[in-house]
């Protein structure tokens, strides 16, 4: 290899390096101004690898002018990158800032999210309806009489009393304007808050959360009302706990039961919270009373169904182990943190 050329090349590398950092104006530019001259795979090095093409007794002359390139490279490099880290207007975001406080879901809001769940995967819809209703949806659709005690101006928060405008006592309703529209067979879950006139207590409110189902179709039958509510429950609060379906009265539905499990709090042996029976009364259900298909248009000898109904504020407090309905609505960050 001709002495010459090589000696050209160091000064054109040399020149190139000088240049080329003329140009750059940030670190990442020269990042990639070492990595093409001073890298690994860099001008320097492969101009190092033809060392062994010289004859060996240029190889010292040779060898000293490439480490002189090398040094020179290796100082314009530090100046350069030293002027540029002063130059720029560099924050340092490294030091952590003041952690923003995040929300978390509501204890009723998991509940609800939880119970939907459980019924969607049995293949029910989930619905909505208006909170602001009138009589003949919350009462005389479902089957409640004129001189229904809860119709009464006490029991029910009455928005236009002559025109029989309220908020509604229950989620119910919203079965009714579903049937009014669809026809069966169908299966639909109504969930939403609920206004009555109770004094604010350890477990009352006046505003509350129900969840109702329904179930409509041929040949449906109060076994299958015992199904779906055992698999629920079993799902909601485990397997172990025990069911118990009692005799009970509901305008809108014959026959009717109430629905009690186990008391979680003892394991059914007996307590103050269950009243020393082993068993916490959870919800209402029964088979829907023929009145009320007569009442949307449907035949009641071709279709039969259930319909059931909870309390979510309830079913959280005996979840999550809360002795006070009141906790859900004071918005005490202790509290609600509890659920993070």
């Amino acid at each position: 290899m001709e002495i010459e050329k090589i000696l050209n090349e160091i000064s054109e590398i040399e020149n190139e390096a000088k240049k080329m950092i003329k140009e750059i104006t940030d670190e990442k530019g020269m990042e990639e101004w070492r990595i093409k001259f001073l890298g690994r795979k860099g001008k320097i090095n492969s101009i190092t690898s033809k060392l062994p093409q010289i004859p060996q007794e240029l190889r010292p002359e040779i060898g000293k002018r490439i480490n002189s390139l090398k040094k020179t490279l290796i100082n314009l490099y530090n100046e350069s990158i030293k002027k540029i880290k002063k130059e720029e207007k560099f924050e340092n975001l490294s030091f952590p800032g003041k952690r923003p406080k995040i929300g978390t879901l509501h204890p009723l809001t998991l509940i609800i999210r939880e119970m939907t769940d459980i019924f969607f995967k049995m293949g029910f819809g989930i619905v909505t309806g208006p909170e602001i209703e009138n009589d003949y949806y919350n009462f005389e659709a479902l089957n409640t009489p004129e001189y229904h005690p809860a119709k009464s101006f006490w029991d029910t928060f009455y928005l236009n009393e002559k025109e029989k405008i309220l908020l509604r006592t229950h989620t119910s309703p919203v079965q009714i304007r579903v049937m009014e529209r669809m026809k069966p067979p169908f299966k639909i879950i109504a969930v939403g808050r609920c206004y009555r006139r109770d004094a604010l207590d350890a477990s009352h409110s006046p505003v509350f959360h129900q969840m109702e189902g329904l179930m409509v179709g041929k040949d449906i039958r109060f076994p299958h009302l015992k199904g779906v509510l055992t698999y629920f429950l079993h799902q909601l609060f485990g397997s172990e706990i025990k069911i118990k379906f009692s005799p009970s009265y509901f305008p809108f539905t014959e026959p009717s039961a109430e629905v009690s499990i186990s008391c979680i709090i003892c394991n059914g042996k007996g307590c103050s919270t269950c009243g020393y029976t082993g068993y916490i009364e959870i919800l209402g259900c029964g088979m829907v009373h023929p009145q009320v298909f007569r009442n949307v248009g449907y035949d009641p000898e071709k279709v039969t169904g259930f319909a059931f109904g909870m309390g979510v504020e309830r079913i959280a407090m005996l979840k999550f182990k809360i002795d006070d309905i009141r906790y859900f609505y004071q918005n005490d960050i202790r509290f609600l943190n509890q659920f993070g």
